[in-house]
């Protein structure tokens, strides 16, 4: 998988992926490099838990991340907490479940991420 980061000037840059669509990023006005990863792993989690409840009848669903980085060079995520919140009529066993196969077995970004970062998550149902 080939992917194309382009400095434009300044604090801002261009992605390309192989269908060239395009990002544009800027890391003194935008979100850094480290929360996008943040936002990328949150987005393929989500998109996970989305993709099982295809079934089920709800109006919104979101993940709110909270991270920590570690003080030295460099400043790697150290741990990640993840909440679910899903507003709809979902049963929060069935969500708890869809989460945890999210982070145990899909999402690839955060398989991707160091073995030694903390990782938990929780969920809620909101009707």
């Amino acid at each position: 998988m080939t992917q194309i980061v382009e400095w434009i000037h300044g604090s801002k840059a261009v992605t390309r992926n192989r269908k060239s669509q395009e990002l544009h990023i800027d890391w003194d006005d935008g979100p850094s490099p480290v929360e996008m990863l943040i936002q990328s792993a949150g987005a393929c989690s989500l998109a996970d838990v989305v993709i099982g409840l295809k079934d089920r009848v709800f109006s919104k669903a979101w993940v709110e991340i909270e991270a920590e980085r570690h003080d030295g060079t460099p400043r790697y995520v150290t741990s990640l907490h993840f909440h679910f919140f899903v507003r709809g009529e979902v049963p929060i066993k069935l969500l708890e479940r869809l989460v945890e196969k999210a982070f145990e077995k899909y999402c690839s970004v955060t398989h991707s991420l160091r073995k030694d970062m903390h990782l938990t998550w929780e969920s809620s149902v909101i009707n």
